[in-house]
């Protein structure tokens, strides 16, 4: 089972391109549904969430391919990558 803890501090891997986006730093949860809606990674040149652009890299849970022990695989397009589209 998954479940929000152990999504986070995973490796993000866009299937695309097999460019490594960054880690997860933190979910969006629906509580009346009890799901998961979207993982999020810090925006290009931040670090650890702290210094830069505030601008998160929200990927929908439609695009995650593959939730692996290690890392998760995720489908988006470049836009998304750079922090450009929400993702939603």
């Amino acid at each position: 089972m998954i479940n929000a803890m152990n999504i986070r501090d995973r490796e993000v891997i866009n299937i695309k391109d097999g460019r490594k986006l960054g880690v997860v730093s933190d979910v969006e949860i629906d509580f009346e549904e009890g799901r998961i809606v979207s993982i999020m990674l810090p925006g290009p040149g931040r670090f650890m969430g702290l210094f830069g652009k505030d601008t998160d890299i929200v990927i929908p849970w439609s695009n995650i391919k593959k939730v692996g022990i290690d890392v998760i695989l995720v489908e988006v397009d470049e836009s998304v990558e750079q922090g450009e589209d929400r993702g939603v």
